[in-house]
């Protein structure tokens, strides 16, 4: 694919986002429904070649280090593809610092709908980096970064910032309001900060409360959970949603979880993959789902990427659900897609 009129590397990135945003869609042969993944090399003219050659050897170079990234991602073409992975850790740690100045950190939205209407409640909001050499990074990647380096929290208060700014966009572009879910590591978390915060982000932006959700590690529960308690207790009283990430995967007590202020559980993808052909995981999230409906919790199965585990899940009355079946993480600009007709 070749691009013209090219000013800057973010405009290639938007391309070559909506490329795989557009691939996650199903494609639908005879009864089957066939998901495509696409892992995609970018180079740029003239710094990485001034030939047809060398542009496009360039760009497979950078298509497999996508894939060594764990593939449906996109990297740009850099001699430092070839550093080693103390070099790359290095090389991020160092440009961390100036990412947020330099406008590299962006938000991708990926959609949460109603299982039973398929109707979108919500999206969550997930940071990535748009390195200028490495392409786009990922945050399980960068975030350890961030909090070995004492930057998680003015990247958290961004993308809280952010977040809640595009969500109130939206409704004054028209659209029906909606929840947003922002992801809060363990650090900030135990840091006690993120009352203070969310205090402050939601009076500048002038969102209501009840449209914000944070999402927690079951981790950073059963760290001091007195003051765990207090925390949660101070955001369900300004009205903030609290919900636990990845749950199963953790180690948090089952009868200590009924201690804590909460309002959903999100069920770890590496269970809902294997519903379909693995009995013990099927047992597992079915379990999960009468759980949490016993403790009045809302559950939401993240990684829904086939019809069957759509029906498994809806079956045993999961209340949400989010994953490529429905939509990728996207830009801002592309949810407007999963949106009411006639909402503006």
């Amino acid at each position: 694919l070749l691009l013209t009129d090219i000013k800057q590397a973010r405009d290639v990135a938007n391309v070559a986002g909506r490329i795989l945003h557009e691939l996650s869609n199903a494609f639908v042969l005879g009864t089957y429904q066939i998901f495509i993944k696409a892992s995609i090399g970018v180079s740029l003219y003239p710094s990485d070649g001034e030939d047809i050659d060398t542009l496009i050897k360039n760009a497979d170079t950078a298509m497999y280090h996508a894939k060594n990234q764990g593939r449906n991602n996109y990297q740009f073409y850099v001699d430092s593809v070839k550093v080693t992975t103390s070099e790359r850790r290095l090389i991020l740690g160092t440009d961390l610092r100036g990412a947020l100045e330099r406008e590299e950190l962006i938000l991708y939205y990926q959609p949460q709908l109603d299982i039973n209407t398929e109707k979108i409640i919500g999206t969550e909001a997930l940071i990535r980096w748009l390195h200028p050499d490495f392409g786009l990074v990922s945050p399980t990647e960068f975030i350890p970064l961030a909090e070995d380096n004492g930057l998680i929290e003015p990247i958290t208060k961004w993308v809280l910032r952010t977040a809640c700014a595009q969500n109130m966009a939206w409704q004054a572009a028209g659209f029906p309001p909606m929840r947003v879910a922002v992801n809060v590591s363990n650090l900030f978390f135990e840091q006690r900060k993120v009352v203070e915060t969310m205090s402050q982000v939601l009076k500048d932006t002038g969102m209501a409360p009840h449209y914000l959700e944070i999402e927690l590690m079951e981790s950073a529960l059963m760290h001091n959970e007195e003051e765990t308690i207090r925390e949660l207790l101070q955001l369900k009283a300004m009205g903030v949603r609290v919900a636990i990430d990845d749950f199963g995967t953790g180690y948090s007590s089952l009868a200590c979880l009924k201690c804590f202020p909460l309002d959903a559980l999100k069920i770890d993808r590496s269970f809902v993959k294997d519903i379909s052909t693995d009995r013990d995981s099927a047992t597992i999230t079915a379990a999960i789902i009468t759980m949490a409906h016993s403790l009045q919790l809302n559950v939401i199965a993240e990684g829904v990427e086939t019809e069957q585990q759509l029906t498994f899940l809806r079956a045993q009355g999961c209340d949400e659900m989010q994953g490529y079946l429905f939509s990728q993480p996207i830009p801002s600009s592309d949810i407007i897609q999963f949106l009411p007709a006639g909402s503006l």
